[in-house]
């Protein structure tokens, strides 16, 4: 089968495109680097030609909300359009789960766009939506450091791995359109500062973390169970306590 995706240079479009590969799949890689550009369209239609599915897990650079919607917006509207005139007939986005309850989030804004111009555009597709990865306590907290100090909000999250993610990705892209797939997440809550902590601890690192809704990037709207999956959602293998062991073990 002849698999495309977008992204391919990203963490989970390398690992999706690998696991494709070593499946059997013919796939191909869309990315700057690859000479294709989702923004403007650039080698888009030559990249799909004869394509069965596209695998989208694109991502934008940090911005305004109206720049982030206009990034997912326009990248969606180039794949599936170029899509359309390929023959592509499954189209697989990677979204965020509970993206429809967080409001004020540049980010959140932008994959609601997203999600949007997919599901109106008649194309067949499935829309994964997951929760944050293991590694998202640690990178929130790098946000704000200084001097060995970080200001991180108590999110209550259930992280996944990003392998776990990919596995789903290249199992979607292979079967038949859904619409909008259950949310994927991993096996338990975790208290976003107490994730933060473990990180450091796992890779050797001190740091002061303050608990805090005062930090420019979260506030209480997301409080709570906001950032949960859903009662029915499909639960992935890799626990926090697994990945935490996988970073130990790099040193």
């Amino acid at each position: 089968m002849r698999i495309a995706v977008a992204g391919a240079t990203g963490r989970i479009g390398r690992l999706t495109h690998t696991l494709l590969r070593n499946a059997g799949h013919d796939v191909v890689l869309i990315s700057r680097s690859a000479g294709v550009d989702v923004t403007t369209g650039a080698g888009l239609d030559a990249a799909l030609d004869g394509v069965t599915a596209v695998v989208d897990t694109t991502n934008s650079p940090a911005g305004t909300t109206a720049e982030t919607e206009s990034f997912f917006t326009s990248a969606s509207r180039n794949l599936l359009e170029a899509g359309r005139r390929g023959g592509v007939n499954h189209h697989v986005v990677l979204s965020i789960a509970g993206v429809s309850k967080v409001r004020g989030n540049a980010h959140y804004a932008g994959k609601r766009a997203q999600e949007a111009v997919v599901e109106e555009s008649g194309v067949p597709h499935t829309i994964v939506p997951a929760t944050q990865f293991h590694d998202f306590a640690a990178m929130v907290a790098s946000w704000t450091e200084v001097d060995g100090a970080a200001r991180i909000a108590p999110l209550l999250v259930q992280p996944i791995a990003p392998e776990d993610v990919a596995a789903v990705l290249a199992r979607v892209a292979v079967a038949d359109p859904q619409g909008r797939h259950v949310d994927i997440a991993g096996p338990g809550p975790q208290d976003l500062v107490d994730m933060a902590r473990r990180t450091y601890a796992a890779r050797g690192r001190t740091i002061e973390l303050i608990p805090t809704w005062d930090n420019g990037i979260f506030d209480v709207s997301m409080a709570g169970n906001v950032l949960l999956p859903a009662e029915d959602a499909q639960i992935a293998p890799t626990s926090f306590d697994d990945w935490l062991d996988s970073e130990r073990s790099r040193d």
